[in-house]
């Protein structure tokens, strides 16, 4: 599955599971677990599909966290696994799920690239914008916070194939998607960092100005 579903998926898992859990959730953090397996791709010694999509790999790095944070955990961890428990399994397939017990590959192996897959990641697209919309959670990447940094990841996730085809590239079918997703996230980046600016040069012309007091 392309970054466009991974996104979308992770989104509207971890929402419904933040809803039930009634734990605010922190989108940014969400969306860069949902697409966050796929960094196999930029490791060249780690195979794609191979420990990083393992839910064996995400339920060992994720139990400490529920040790402390218990139920509030348990939306971001859902936006992980559904990306290989959902996503590839059903649009790529064979992705070695109980790693490293076994290596055995698991999945439909639908084609990415099939009508079938493209109009499941516009179902998705579509459904996670109006839940974005609906819900209000289109105003997190409107206002500046920390966590908002994260969303470097994912924009490097779209930016790539977008645009320079790595590592494989988006249909033209599936390009306003992923322009609507980039867009999003380097508004939301580039307030974030004019916020940063802002409070830096603030906290620096009241040191100055405290040196010249002195």
């Amino acid at each position: 599955m392309f970054a466009v579903g991974h996104f979308a998926l992770g989104y509207i898992s971890s929402k419904l599971t933040a809803e039930v859990t009634k734990t605010r959730l922190n989108i940014p953090l969400a969306l860069t677990l949902s697409i966050i397996p796929d960094v196999d791709i930029l490791i060249p010694f780690l195979e794609h599909r191979g420990p990083t999509h393992s839910i064996i790999t995400a339920i060992i790095i994720f139990i400490p966290l529920f040790t402390v944070w218990r139920s509030k955990v348990l939306p971001y961890f859902v936006a992980l696994v559904q990306h290989s428990l959902i996503g590839d399994f059903i649009a790529g397939g064979r992705i070695q799920l109980l790693w490293p017990f076994t290596h055995q590959v698991y999945g439909i192996e639908v084609s990415i690239k099939s009508s079938t897959n493209m109009a499941l990641e516009w179902i998705l697209f579509l459904t996670s914008v109006i839940i974005l919309w609906k819900s209000r959670d289109i105003q997190t990447f409107l206002q500046p916070h920390n966590s908002n940094l994260l969303l470097f990841i994912p924009t490097f996730t779209v930016l790539l194939p977008t645009f320079l085809a790595y590592p494989l590239d988006v249909p033209l079918a599936l390009l306003p998607p992923h322009i609507l997703f980039l867009t999003l996230f380097s508004v939301s980046l580039l307030i974030d960092v004019k916020r940063i600016s802002h409070d830096f040069h603030t906290t620096n012309n009241k040191d100055c100005s405290k040196r010249k007091m002195h």
